[in-house]
């Protein structure tokens, strides 16, 4: 089952739902706009957040409701919500010479990453002795864009997938910001900008997260092929890659539904799931609002001079549609988790170029 919304007449590169889902923060050129969705039938604009003066890229919301967004204007901004229901904006020092293509609130709230043109990442966190938001900048291996962000539940571990067509796993520990971070399969001692994984998947990182179980790291390519990485024992060692290659178009964006499942979507405008372990590989298993389960229902009635001018402009005479038979009826451009259970998520969000934005079931 699915539950679309049409929140926009253009393309949403980025949407994010408030803590309690009653909200959803959406991308909408220079602005983002937050609605409320307590009504499905009819979603209620709450306010608009207007400051960037280009394209907004990516927007998220903390666990205490702050909103941060970057856009191609190379700023990031800070959204505080005040009592009366508006917004307080802080301008964070990004340093940054290129459009911010992506960010991500730490799951403590702390400090936030943002991925950028300019080949940096950019690790920002509040100076409450000057009263705003610093970035420190992790530069080295990157080569090109960053195009996607996650952390770990640690807050001190950062995944990011890049179009120099690799994946990695760096530490952000801020001294005075995190507290020291217990030993992980990723490593003991993390100081600032370590390197604890480096893989070449040669294709564009479209999208990275981490498992739930935090054990291992899948991104999605530009090639449309899924890939898996675990880390080995030793420093910066990896134990095993498994890539799925796939005859659809690439992806953009995926989401675990628990350390065996994972559903990704993209070009193709629907989600596909991929199901496996490191031990016995990982596969396609299924669609979600597969196109080729559903009839196209096109009525149309041609008139014998409609028949030939169809045959003249296609080559046939039969009628088309230029609907697609699924939900989203453009490119899949960012998932959500939504909602989850003890076994794993069973429902997640999507929006698309189409100016929807979509809640599945698993």
């Amino acid at each position: 089952m699915s539950i679309p919304f049409v929140l926009s007449k253009t393309p949403i590169y980025d949407h994010c739902f408030s803590a309690d889902r009653r909200n959803v923060a959406i991308t909408k050129d220079k602005d983002v706009q937050i609605f409320n969705l307590s009504n499905p039938s009819k979603p209620q604009l709450i306010t608009t957040l207007k400051h960037h003066d280009k394209p907004v890229t990516a927007v998220d919301i903390s666990a205490d409701g702050k909103i941060v967004t970057c856009s191609q204007d190379r700023n990031a901004l800070v959204w505080t919500p005040q009592a009366d229901g508006s917004y307080k904006e802080t301008l964070v020092l990004l340093r940054i010479n290129r459009a911010a293509t992506c960010v991500k609130w730490c799951p403590n709230g702390a400090k936030f990453a943002v991925g950028s043109s300019a080949r940096v990442i950019s690790v920002c966190y509040f100076e409450e002795e000057n009263d705003w938001w610093i970035a420190k900048h992790i530069k080295r291996p990157i080569k090109s864009t960053v195009l996607s962000l996650d952390w770990h539940e640690n807050s001190v571990l950062l995944a990011a997938g890049s179009t120099d067509g690799h994946l990695r796993v760096f530490s952000t520990f801020v001294k005075g910001v995190d507290s020291k971070p217990a030993a992980t399969i990723w490593g003991e001692r993390l100081p600032f900008q370590t390197l604890c994984l480096d893989v070449n998947l040669n294709a564009w990182v479209q999208d990275v997260k981490f498992s739930p179980d935090l054990q291992f790291v899948a991104g999605v390519g530009h090639d449309g092929s899924v890939f898996v990485v675990y880390p080995g024992a030793g420093e910066l060692e990896v134990s095993n890659v498994v890539k799925v290659k796939t005859s659809n178009l690439p992806f953009t964006s995926l989401v675990f539904v628990n350390p065996s499942k994972l559903v990704c979507a993209g070009y193709d405008c629907h989600p596909i799931v991929f199901e496996g372990s490191g031990s016995q590989g990982w596969k396609q298993t299924y669609a979600i609002d597969d196109p080729k389960k559903k009839k196209a229902n096109v009525v149309e009635n041609q008139s014998a001079l409609n028949m030939f001018r169809q045959m003249d402009l296609k080559g046939s005479s039969e009628p088309k549609s230029n609907t697609l038979l699924t939900v989203h009826q453009n490119t899949i451009t960012s998932l959500r988790p939504f909602q989850s259970e003890a076994s794993g998520l069973i429902r997640f969000s999507s929006s698309g170029n189409d100016g929807k934005v979509v809640i599945f079931d698993v």
